[in-house]
């Protein structure tokens, strides 16, 4: 029986490219946590058949070729580690997840632009510790001035963050969609709150 309920409201099954696979590395960690560490499942796939992985949980779905049928996987273990990067690349996307996404003058959690706090125009820098995200009202009414002159206040002083610093942050952010077969991997290496 079909009703409008179920023709409004119940969605059809998920297609295959809502089966991403996370990747792990060779410590059983994500390699990134934001954005998470996914490969569509043709890598995955293709990753394990080279044997460069290890399959540690699988999706409900079936791939087959002519010769070889296969769950899609949904969490894989690279064999080989990989180092993680000790300097952090300083781009936009960065500054805001060191940051946290929110505007170092008000703290508003909106769409970000970044400031210069030491004006360009009177000397300053584009570096880590010259430049914050802000919103584009307080960056509008901060200008070309000072700090002081502008009447204003940074939450934080702004700092060159650590890879691992910019890792832990990236734990703040969960992606939109999390597969129950990654909860056991995700964030277990974090610290525990007393």
């Amino acid at each position: 029986m079909t009703s409008e309920f179920t023709e409004n409201f119940v969605r059809a099954p998920a297609g295959l490219n809502d089966c991403p696979a996370l990747v792990l590395n060779a410590d059983f960690r994500p390699l990134s946590y934001f954005p998470l560490s996914l490969w569509r499942w043709q890598e995955a796939v293709k990753a394990a058949y080279l044997d460069r992985v290890t399959i540690i949980a699988e999706y409900d779905r079936i791939v087959h070729s002519p010769s070889v049928e296969i769950n899609i996987p949904s969490v894989i273990v690279l064999k080989d580690y990989v180092k993680p990067a000790k300097t952090t690349a300083f781009t936009r996307f960065n500054l805001f997840l060191r940051d946290e996404f929110s505007c170092q003058y008000c703290g508003a959690k909106c769409e970000m632009t970044f400031d210069h706090v030491v004006p360009r125009a009177r000397g300053g820098r584009t570096t880590w510790e010259n430049v914050v995200a802000s919103c584009s009202p307080c960056n509008l009414r901060k200008g070309a001035r000072s700090l002081k002159q502008a009447n204003m206040r940074l939450q934080r002083t702004p700092v060159r963050p650590t890879a691992n610093a910019l890792l832990n942050a990236g734990r703040k952010f969960p992606p939109n969609h999390l597969h129950e077969s990654w909860m056991d991997f995700l964030y277990w290496d974090a610290e525990l709150e007393a």
